[in-house]
C-alpha cells in the first residue's frame, strides 16, 4: 500500500494552508488583526530604513547593520503575510507546490539571515565598547558589508539544504497542510515518506545554527559586560548599557521563539502551538524590532525629529 503511496505522490500539485480553524467571524477578526500587524511593519521597517539611510549621523557600522535587519524584518513578514492576508477572506486556501516551495525558501532564507546578523551586531559592540580606539578599523565599511553579505551567505546555505530536504519528500494523497504558511514542521507532518532524516536535518542544522549565533552573543557581551563594569563613572556605565538594551531585547526575542519551534526534537508535534509561536517571530517580531530601537534610541529619535522639522 506504501508503495502504491509513493508511486502517487506527483499527483500533489498544490497544497491547502488550513491556517486557523476559527468560525467565520472570528476569520475577519483575525483578517484585521494580521493586517493591522503588517501595516506596523510595513510603516516602521520602512520608515527606519529610510531615516538611516538619509540622516548622515546615523552613517555608522551599527545603523549600517540596523538597517540591513529593518529590511530583512521587512521581506521575511512579506513572504508570509500578503498569503495569510489573502487565505483569511477565500474559501479555497490553496498554494501551488512551486509556490509553497519558493515560499519557505525565501522565508528561511531571511529568518537564517537575520539570526547570523543579530550575532554581528553582537560582535559590533564589543568592538565599539571594548576596542573603541580600533574600532573603525575594525568596522570599515569594506568589513561590514563582508559581515552582511556572509550573515546571507550561511541563510541561502541554510535555505537551500532544508528546501532540498524537505521538497524531495514524497506527498501522496494528503494535501492539507496545518499551518499559515509552509513551513518545515507541517510539511513533515503529512508527508507518506519515512521522514525521520528530515526531522534529524532540521534538528541539527537548527541546533547547529542557534549554538553558533548564540555563543557569538553571549561571548562578545561577556566582553562587553567585563569592560563596562570596569568603568568609573555611573553615567559612562549606564551609556555604555544604554547602546546594546535594545539589541539584547530583540535578540531575547527572535532566538527564543525560534529555540521553542525548531530545535527541539518534539517540536512538530503540536501545530497549534507552532501556529502560535509561527505568529510571533513571522509578524510581531518583525512589528516590534523597530519600535524597540526607535524608542530606546536617542540617536534615532533625534533623526526623525530633524526628518520631520525638515519637512
Amino acid at each position: 500500500m506504501k508503495n502504491e503511496l509513493i508511486r502517487n505522490y506527483s499527483d500533489v500539485t498544490e497544497f491547502i494552508l488550513l491556517g486557523f480553524r476559527t468560525p467565520p467571524e472570528l476569520q475577519i477578526l483575525l483578517f484585521l488583526v494580521f493586517l493591522l500587524m503588517y501595516v506596523v511593519i510595513l510603516v516602521g521597517n520602512t520608515s527606519m530604513i529610510v531615516v538611516i539611510k538619509v540622516d548622515a549621523r546615523l552613517h555608522t557600522p551599527m545603523y549600517f547593520f540596523l538597517r540591513n535587519l529593518s529590511c530583512l524584518d521587512l521581506c521575511y513578514s512579506t513572504v508570509i503575510a500578503p498569503r495569510t492576508l489573502a487565505n483569511f477572506l477565500s474559501n479555497e486556501k490553496t498554494i501551488s507546490y512551486n509556490g509553497c516551495a519558493a515560499q519557505f525558501f525565501f522565508f528561511a532564507l531571511f529568518v537564517t539571515t537575520e539570526g547570523f546578523l543579530l550575532a554581528v551586531m553582537a560582535f559590533d559592540r564589543f568592538s565599539a565598547i571594548c576596542s573603541p580606539l580600533r574600532y573603525p578599523m575594525h568596522m570599515s565599511q569594506k568589513v561590514c558589508v563582508r559581515l552582511v553579505t556572509g550573515s546571507y551567505i550561511c541563510g541561502s546555505i541554510n535555505s537551500i539544504v532544508q528546501t532540498g530536504f524537505t521538497f524531495s519528500l514524497h506527498f501522496c494523497e494528503e494535501n492539507r497542510l496545518d499551518h499559515f504558511f509552509c513551513d518545515v514542521p507541517a510539511l513533515i507532518e503529512i508527508s507518506c515518506a519515512d521522514t525521520f532524516v528530515n526531522q534529524i536535518v532540521l534538528f541539527i542544522l537548527s541546533a547547529f545554527i542557534i549554538t553558533v549565533t548564540t555563543a557569538a552573543i553571549l561571548i562578545s557581551y561577556a566582553y562587553v559586560l567585563s569592560t563596562v563594569l570596569k568603568i568609573s563613572s555611573t553615567q559612562g556605565r549606564t551609556k555604555a548599557f544604554s547602546t546594546c538594551g535594545s539589541h539584547i531585547a530583540v535578540v531575547s526575542l527572535f532566538y527564543g521563539s525560534v529555540f521553542f519551534m525548531y530545535a527541539q526534537p518534539g517540536a512538530i508535534s503540536s501545530p497549534r502551538q507552532n501556529k502560535i509561536v509561527a505568529v510571533f517571530y513571522t509578524l510581531v517580531i518583525p512589528m516590534l524590532n523597530p519600535l524597540i530601537y526607535s524608542l530606546r534610541n536617542r540617536d534615532v529619535k533625534e533623526a526623525v525629529k530633524r526628518l520631520l522639522y525638515k519637512k
